[in-house]
Order: structure tokens, then C-alpha cells, then sequence
């Protein structure tokens, strides 16, 4: 019997609801329950991928295929528990759903309306793909008192309703902001933000409440009783040092155990040793490494959550602080990439699209295979070291991508069939953004005697993909003769997944998206590697 806890934010947006929804997640997975996240989001398109990273951060992509938004990611590293497709639906998906049933006739000729077709919908998502989880933890996304918020918090409404409370808990994460003339935290801000839910027929179960400092006795007695609920469930939310320190801050303010409580259920208390050892192992460092990361999106680094993320894991795993330099690669069109690089023990050059920065992403590579520093090409970072070296090692002068025009040497272009398990699969350039990438997880063979033969320590891994243009095989031979590797290939050896310089210190450009499958607590096997090389350069520099 699954049971449902909602998340729903107030006051402001980012107060971590996702980050929270997480924590809870593995507290109650360490106290030896099964748990599953998922998110709902009320924009109107119809998943996240053809939105700018600088609106709405990075995509997080699941090894189903969909594109989704980056709590997921939040979700995967505190559970381990691999996302999928149905686990978030935007209000997009759920209107294309509901007129798509209108048109097929499916109401019978009734009127379509929010109530019930849009909320029925909601709750048929909510229930779909779950079999034997203990808890569904959905999240809510944006705040409390959005228009376009309100057909997802009366479907939850229903839900609370139709589950009763034995099988449904509503969760509200609220801001008490300080005011530094009053010197003291104001409680009004959610005492509305509670008051804006019960507007919509939702009385929260549990407040957590996010504060920079320790929250009085008083104030939390006053939040209990001005929100009718129980002075326990006026949970603190404190900041802390590490996000991964949140779900030990969140089980010693009492989270897991009032939940435990509001359904019955007794369980034992939550094993969080290996939280203790990942806060343990950032907190006290043997030594501190720079990564230069190159990219385009700077004005937003949610764009990069994943990878951030994956490079402090690196960082854990060898014990060492990962010191994270974000370079717009930009920069390197007006000035001379050594005064920004070389001060770093490793450079990175993540995903990305379209021809703004490619300059700069490439000095930024030549740099790196020169320098001898080690280098990290994530997707278009692959993409931008094949390029860098048809033009200065191969000597093609005008090697590009198709993706920034008719060039005439197109190392890198789309590849319009494919094949995954046996199937073919195509694109065309003129399709639907949202319909022309190689999503998902794919298998890849490993080149014996190279050097991401070594680091996996397997022959074939599978890894997840988020791209439309491909590395050229045409150019392959010249390339290898020329010093690179094609060290990764698809199973039928038609799509490059991985190339290495030989007797570089550590050169690696991969054509999926590694960080999307590292956890704290099991760090991708490349990004261990990247960081433990870093280490050895910063003994070097």
C-alpha cells in the first residue's frame, strides 16, 4: 500500500523544495522503506528540453529518454533510485494529454473542463507506474498562490480526500526571513503562505521552515498555532554547510519521525552512516583541486547542477575539495586563455548548444591537449576536442560542426539513423527540436588497452545521451593517425561514444553525460579518475 506525501512551497521561489523532497527520501529510505519522487510543474511546455538553461536550469535526463527538470537529478542522488519518464508532467503534458483524448472522442461529447478532465488527469499521473513503493514523495512546484499552480493543488485536494489521511500527507516548506532593524525572524510571511492554502482546501500537515539561524522556541509555538498544526510539526529548515549534510539536519529536527508518526508506523530509526562519511569527507579534505569549467550558460549555473554535483563527488572520493572556476568561454575570443587556465589543475568543457563560445571552448581545449593539463570533454565538449584536433593536429583547415553552417571539412554533423536495441532510429533536421535528440541510455563498447577501458574496468557500460549532431566517421582514420583515440564506440560501431590522447595525462572526451548518473555516495567512475589526475597535476604545478 503506497502511501503519498505532497510538497508544496510558499512565500518565494527556490527554497529547495526539491532538495527537501530528497532528504526526506532518504531519511525514510534509511529507515528500510522504499520510497519513489516525483515533480510536478505547472509551466505549459510540455517537458523542459526546449527551454534555455539560463531560465530553468539544467535537464535532467533519465535513462528512459525524457527530459525532465533537475529536482530529478536531487532525487537520484540522495535515493539511488533511478528516475524515469513518469516520475514528472508538466502542465503542458497534461493539457496535450487531455485534448488529445477530446479529439479522439473520448468524453463522449461532454465539455472538457479543469474539473475533472485537467485534475483527473493529474491524479491518474500521480497513481500511474508505482508498484510496490511504501512512499511517493510529489513535489509541487512553483508557490502557493500561482494561477497556473491551481489545477495541480485541487487534483492533490481530491487526492487528500479520496486517500484519507492514513495515505496522504501534505508537506508545506515556507520562508521565515529575518529582519535585521527588527532583529527577529518574521512569522507573518507563512502564516499567509498557510492561509493561501487553506484557501484552496489544502490544511498542510507539516510546515518546514527554512531560516539562515536557529528558530526561538516562541516564534516556532506561534507558527503551530497560528497554522493549526502540532508544535512537532513546525519542522526548522536550517541552512547548512553541505546539502548533503540536510538529510541528517532534517532527521535530528524530528522530519522523518512526524512523518512516521502522522501515518502510524513504527520503523527504526534511519541509518545515516553514510551520509556522516560523505559530510565527514568534505568537511575535512587531505587537499584542495581547481577545475577550470568552460561553458556558455554562466548566467545561471543551475545549468550545470548535475555536473557541479558530480565533480564535488570526484572530489569526495579522493578526499580532496573540488574548487569549481566558472569561465565563460566567451572570454577567450577577447583574451589570451593562459592567464585564466593556467592557475587550474584541470579544465572541462561541458554540453551545450549552438556556435556562441565555440572559439573560446576550443582555445580552451588546445590549451589543455598542449599543456599537458588534464581535460574533461562532456557531449559538445567531445564534440569541440574532435574539431580541435582535425584543425591543428590533422591540419583541415575550416573543420566544424553542420550544427553552425556549411563548413568543408564537417567533423562533427546530425547522423539521421541510428540503431538501439535492435531498432532503427531516425531524425531529420527540420524535425521538432524536442524530436531530434538521441536521448536515453545507450550501450557502449570499450576499446581493450585504452585508458576508459581502464577506468570502467568493463567492456560495455551504458550511459545517458542528450544531443542531435554526432562526430563524423568519415574523418576517424586521419584523426587516429593523428594522435586521438576512438576509444568508445556503439555496439554496431557506427556512433563515436568516447575519444583519449595516448600518453596525455588525462584527455577524455565523452559524447553522453556522465554526471548524470553520480551519486555521493557512488561517484562516476570518469569524474573519480578526472579529479584523481587533477590531484596529481596540483602536485606538479
Amino acid at each position: 500500500m503506497t502511501r503519498f506525501i505532497f510538497i508544496t512551497g510558499g512565500v518565494v521561489s527556490s527554497l529547495g523544495k526539491g532538495l527537501a523532497s530528497a532528504a526526506l527520501g532518504a531519511c525514510l529510505q534509511g529507515r528500510g522503506f522504499k520510497v519513489r519522487l516525483r515533480k510536478l510543474d505547472p509551466y505549459l511546455n510540455v517537458d523542459p528540453g526546449t527551454m534555455s538553461p539560463t531560465q530553468h536550469g539544467e535537464v535532467y535526463v533519465t535513462d528512459d529518454g525524457g527530459e525532465t527538470d533537475l529536482d530529478l537529478g536531487h532525487y537520484e542522488r540522495f535515493t539511488g533510485v533511478a528516475s524515469r519518464r513518469s516520475d514528472n508532467v508538466t502542465t503542458g503534458r497534461i493539457y496535450q494529454t487531455v485534448i488529445a483524448a477530446e479529439r479522439r472522442g473520448d468524453y463522449l461529447g461532454g465539455t472538457v473542463q479543469v474539473i475533472p478532465h485537467v485534475t483527473d488527469a493529474i491524479k491518474e499521473f500521480v497513481y500511474s507506474n508505482l508498484t510496490d513503493e511504501d512512499f511517493c514523495l510529489c513535489e509541487i512546484g512553483g508557490t502557493v498562490g500561482d494561477i497556473e499552480s491551481l489545477p495541480f493543488l485541487e487534483a492533490i485536494r481530491q487526492l487528500g480526500n479520496e486517500l484519507g489521511r492514513a495515505r496522504a500527507m501534505f508537506v508545506h516548506l515556507t520562508l521565515l526571513p529575518y529582519i535585521p532593524s527588527a532583529g527577529e525572524l518574521k512569522t507573518k510571511p507563512t502564516q499567509h503562505s498557510v492561509k493561501e492554502l487553506l484557501s484552496v482546501g489544502i490544511q498542510p500537515d507539516l510546515l518546514m521552515c527554512r531560516s539562515d539561524r536557529p528558530i526561538p522556541d516562541g516564534e516556532r509555538r506561534k507558527i503551530a498555532l497560528f497554522c493549526n498544526v502540532g508544535y512537532e510539526a513546525v519542522i526548522p529548515a536550517l541552512d547548512v554547510g553541505s546539502i548533503y549534510q540536510v538529510p541528517i539536519s532534517y532527521h535530528e529536527e524530528g522530519l522523518d519521525a512526524q512523518v512516521c508518526r502522522h501515518f502510524g508506523l513504527e520503523a527504526p530509526a534511519p541509518d545515516l552512516t553514510r551520509w556522516h562519511s560523505i559530510v565527514k569527507r568534505i568537511q575535512q579534505p587531505e587537499g584542495e583541486v581547481t577545475i577550470a569549467v568552460v561553458g556558455k550558460y554562466m548566467a545561471l549555473l543551475d545549468s550545470y547542477k548535475s555536473l557541479a554535483e558530480a565533480l564535488v563527488h570526484g572530489g569526495i572520493a579522493n578526499n580532496v575539495k573540488v574548487k569549481l572556476n566558472w569561465i565563460d568561454s566567451t572570454i577567450f575570443e577577447r583574451e589570451d586563455a593562459v592567464q585564466h587556465l593556467e592557475p587550474c589543475h584541470g579544465i572541462l568543457v561541458p554540453g551545450g548548444f549552438g556556435e556562441r563560445g565555440v572559439e573560446g571552448k576550443m582555445a580552451a581545449v588546445r590549451f589543455a591537449r598542449e599543456r599537458d593539463v588534464p581535460y574533461f570533454g562532456i557531449c559538445f565538449g567531445m564534440q569541440m576536442a574532435v574539431i580541435e584536433a582535425a584543425r591543428h593536429l590533422v591540419g583541415l583547415e575550416g573543420a566544424s560542426s553542420t550544427e553552425f553552417g556549411p563548413c568543408p571539412h564537417p567533423v562533427v554533423g546530425m547522423m539521421t539513423e541510428w540503431q538501439k536495441g535492435g531498432q532503427r532510429e531516425t531524425r531529420a533536421a527540420d524535425g521538432d527540436l524536442g524530436g531530434t535528440m538521441r536521448l536515453g541510455a545507450y550501450d557502449c563498447r570499450l576499446i581493450p588497452g585504452s585508458r576508459a577501458r581502464a577506468i570502467y574496468g568493463t567492456d560495455t557500460i551504458s550511459e545517458r545521451h542528450r544531443h542531435r549532431y554526432e562526430v563524423n566517421l568519415d574523418y576517424k582514420a586521419d584523426l587516429e593517425k593523428a594522435g586521438l583515440l576512438f576509444s568508445g564506440m556503439s555496439p554496431d560501431g557506427v556512433l563515436p561514444e568516447i575519444v583519449e590522447i595516448p600518453g596525455h595525462p588525462w584527455f577524455i572526451g565523452v559524447q553522453f553525460h556522465p554526471e548524470l548518473k553520480s551519486k555521493p555516495f557512488d561517484p562516476h567512475p570518469l569524474f573519480t579518475s578526472f579529479i584523481a589526475a587533477a590531484v596529481r597535476q596540483s602536485r606538479l604545478v
